[in-house]
């Protein structure tokens, strides 16, 4: 009961240090005077007025607020010691109302019974500070280092909130925390998007620390809110620390909860849903790094048509050669790969058998696959070997397909069934790539391509992946210490590379 205790305890600190967006450390959600919840962030204000975008509009949007008889609250995030009557004294985490802050430099406000004048700068961290240097850096530089970071912050706020509630100061072995975990598990996705944006934030703040006017940049804002002596990329790295200590720490409690225990069946399922989320953040962080190999072989691939592979698609199922067979019996051969959702036909140039043409593609979500006996076909009153069809759900269109060898049939007949189980499972995972994330991916690997001739080198057929467990079936190893650099390895065992990846990258020139 001790040691229940003393980890339920451990919980309740180990949110209450949360590090914000801006650097800060979070306590409870802040009241109005009646009571109920404001959840008001600078963003939000923005959106409804764009004013707020502007040099000052953070000091703008709240003398508005509170103009409009709004009661606003600043969080200070640490201790401010004066022996000026005129000067507000307090410490970190004490919550002051902002009564007035026409000055930029200091605001007017009320602490317990006193008001007296305040710094602005100590409810201030490294996000706003870096908005306020437009000359130094881009939205798309900001979007770039800190991500989602605010998002979580946030959610952070509300999982906190419950979370104290649900502990018990007086009998901490009492505690039940678990229910809150299951409450909030689909908002714990966000973090996928930073963590997922985190290797890319550390090379942008890695060239930028290049820069000596960067350094004392980031450096003075660390100083200016007498933060622990850690530099920022050691602080983004906080929110990935924090999502993989969940399945750790769940796991400990739930050893030292005995199944009599009120809180124990809810511990156990959290700790589920907990390695499940890892699951997920480690499943779409390697399907955002297939995302990046598809858009350069779209782009080594000649003639393409239509819409990019990445709008619908974002991970290769299988790859190989087939047979297709015309109704009059014609056949012609052809190069196929096989996503989610669409199956691409591509022709190999007759001399050079390295270079692949696009010649259509097919909605897999519209076919249905029917396996064919050796011998006569019936309907098209042709002989087959190792054939199978797709069938169109919507026009009753028919493509018939023949292997060279039955075990290579095999093979194609297995791999649409798992693009189908592969779709399904996406959707019950809530598996999504960002358009921003495709366009990005597209735009990298046309600018790797540009002045590069299209090529591509022999693609023999990708083996087949490792089948998937279903979605409740699957589980996560969480190792007991997590180095920075393997961070994100928190699922299922790596894929064996596949061989239309490693031949992938020894493209041939093209000699016109």
């Amino acid at each position: 009961m001790v040691a229940r205790g003393e980890i339920a305890r451990f919980w309740s600190l180990e949110s209450l240090h949360m590090v914000s967006a801006d650097g800060g450390t979070e306590s409870s959600a802040l009241v109005d005077d009646n009571g109920s919840e404001e959840d008001f962030s600078y963003e939000d204000l923005c959106q409804a007025n764009p004013r707020y975008l502007q040099p000052g509009g953070e000091q703008l949007a709240i003398n508005e607020l509170i103009s409009d008889g709004s009661v606003v609250c600043a969080e200070a995030l640490w201790d401010h010691v004066t022996m000026d009557d005129q000067e507000l004294g307090f410490k970190a985490g004490d919550v002051i109302q902002v009564l007035e802050a026409s000055h930029k430099d200091w605001w007017w406000g009320r602490s317990e019974d006193k008001e007296a004048w305040f710094p602005a700068s100590f409810v201030r961290g490294y996000i706003r500070q870096c908005r306020k240097h437009t000359g130094m850096f881009t939205v798309a530089q900001l979007a770039t280092i800190f991500g989602n970071i605010e998002d979580i912050y946030k959610f952070q706020r509300k999982f906190l909130k419950d979370l104290e509630k649900q502990y018990n100061k007086e009998e901490p072995h009492l505690s039940e925390i678990g229910s809150c975990f299951l409450q909030h598990q689909e908002g714990f996705a966000i973090y996928s998007e930073y963590c997922n944006n985190h290797p890319g934030a550390c090379a942008e703040l890695s060239s930028l620390m290049k820069q000596g006017k960067y350094r004392h940049f980031f450096e003075a804002c660390r100083l200016l809110q007498q933060m622990i002596d850690i530099a920022l990329d050691g602080f983004l790295l906080t929110p990935v620390q924090k999502i993989c200590k969940y399945p750790l720490q769940l796991a400990e409690l739930l050893k030292y909860t005995t199944q009599e225990h009120s809180d124990y069946n809810n511990i156990k399922a959290a700790h589920e849903a907990m390695k499940n989320v890892a699951c997920l953040i480690n499943e779409r962080k390697r399907r955002l790094e297939s995302v990046d190999k598809i858009a350069r072989w779209q782009v080594s691939i000649v003639g393409w048509e239509g819409l990019d592979i990445l709008d619908r698609s974002s991970e290769l199922i299988h790859s190989g050669e087939l047979t297709k067979v015309t109704k009059q019996g014609k056949s012609q051969q052809r190069t196929f790969f096989l996503f989610d959702h669409q199956l691409v036909s591509c022709k190999k140039d007759l001399l050079r058998r390295d270079m692949l043409y696009y010649k259509g593609r097919m909605d897999m979500d519209d076919m249905e696959i029917v396996d064919l006996e050796d011998g006569r076909d019936k309907d098209w009153n042709l002989s087959v070997r190792n054939a199978f069809k797709l069938v169109s759900r919507t026009t009753e269109e028919v493509h018939l397909f023949c292997a060279k060898k039955q075990e290579d049939k095999a093979r194609w007949l297995q791999a649409c069934v798992d693009e189908r189980r592969r779709v399904q499972e996406d959707q019950e995972m809530g598996m999504e790539i960002s358009e921003s994330q495709k366009k990005l991916a597209m735009l990298n690997a046309q600018k790797a391509g540009h002045g590069k001739s299209k090529g591509y080198s022999g693609c023999p057929a990708a083996p087949p992946p490792p089948s998937l467990h279903p979605l409740h079936q699957r589980h996560v190893t969480v190792p007991t210490s997590i180095p920075q650099q393997q961070v994100f390895a928190l699922a299922e065992p790596k894929r064996k590379p596949s061989l239309f990846w490693h031949t992938f990258n020894k493209l041939a020139p093209f000699r016109k």
